[in-house]
């Protein structure tokens, strides 16, 4: 009789078992992608909440200083800017920022689009960056916007996802908001001191996300037919902008609510609040705290919000 040594039968997966264990595999990875993704977005998310908030404790140390904020942009001398030169809100604040050696190169004397001063705008800052936004395509090309000329760039501005908002259009309510009381903290040519904000810092917007620009997103999806001549950069002082309010789809902007434009938030990017975030978008008040904003906010709720005082 032949005996069979057990230890030295070989054993092996059959090919159904194979089969098996390799669709057990790919439902495992299908399952723990979206909760790695969700991990990657909600650390993504909390990195954009703390840039925002370096951002708000170097206008309150502007404020510190200077006892005002400063203006979203100068187009004559103010507070950071005894030039007069076309400056932006973030240029003045590189001070407050531990990025000294970044305005020590930055010549105030002059506008922000001279040769010099283009160059120090290359230079990425990652604090007025949201990590959820996309890379964009460099802009090498900006046409005209008086009393800048166009601008041939050796080497594309570095972006920014957060910006002033100045207001509210008054063409949003036109029975509540006017030339009087429509502003925010920060507008062109402003100095707005603390005592100003009549209807309180902790319900005042003074900056929000306004994330990928220069291009131009709709509802999530880039134009690649459209083009936008401001916001190129964060050393742009032309950037800034007022809540007009837009349609659901984003492809009109500032009809007034009664004939469509009634969506806040992540509709269109080009001169209204706009995030990569689901849902919503990160807002600065004026005393330095941050609020998830959502999408589905009434825009007059949203524009009382924006601004500082209106009674509302």
């Amino acid at each position: 009789m032949i005996h069979v040594d057990q230890a030295s039968k070989r054993f092996a997966f059959t090919l159904v078992e194979l089969m098996v264990v390799v669709a057990v595999i790919g439902t495992l990875i299908s399952l723990l992608l979206p909760a790695v993704q969700a991990a990657r977005e909600a650390a993504r998310r909390i990195q954009c909440q703390n840039n925002l908030r370096q951002v708000g404790l170097s206008l309150l140390q502007f404020e510190s200083a200077n006892s005002a904020f400063p203006a979203s942009g100068w187009t004559r001398p103010g507070l950071g800017n005894p030039s007069g030169s076309y400056l932006s809100w973030r240029g003045v604040c590189l001070g407050f920022m531990e990025q000294a050696n970044v305005l020590n190169r930055y010549d105030v004397q002059q506008h922000w689009w001279f040769q010099n001063n283009l160059q120090v705008g290359s230079l990425k800052q990652p604090t007025f960056l949201c990590p959820s936004s996309p890379a964009i395509e460099p802009v090498l090309f900006v046409p005209p916007k008086a009393p800048r000329p166009s601008l041939a760039l050796n080497m594309p501005l570095a972006t920014t996802d957060y910006e002033a908002i100045m207001g509210v259009r008054p063409s949003l309510d036109a029975f509540t908001y006017d030339a009087s009381n429509r502003f925010s903290i920060m507008h062109r040519d402003s100095r707005t001191k603390f005592s100003q904000i009549l209807d309180g810092s902790s319900n005042t917007i003074m900056v929000l996300e306004a994330s990928g620009r220069p291009a131009v997103y709709r509802r999530g999806k880039q134009k690649f037919d459209a083009h936008n001549e401001q916001a190129i950069g964060w050393i742009d002082s032309e950037s800034a902008f007022s809540l007009d309010g837009s349609s659901a789809d984003g492809a009109a902007e500032g009809c007034g609510v009664a004939e469509g434009c009634f969506v806040a938030i992540n509709a269109r990017n080009d001169n209204e609040p706009y995030s990569f975030h689901s849902g919503g978008a990160f807002a600065l008040f004026a005393d330095g705290h941050i609020a998830f904003e959502s999408e589905a906010i009434s825009i007059l709720a949203f524009a009382a919000q924006c601004t500082r005082a209106a009674n509302d």
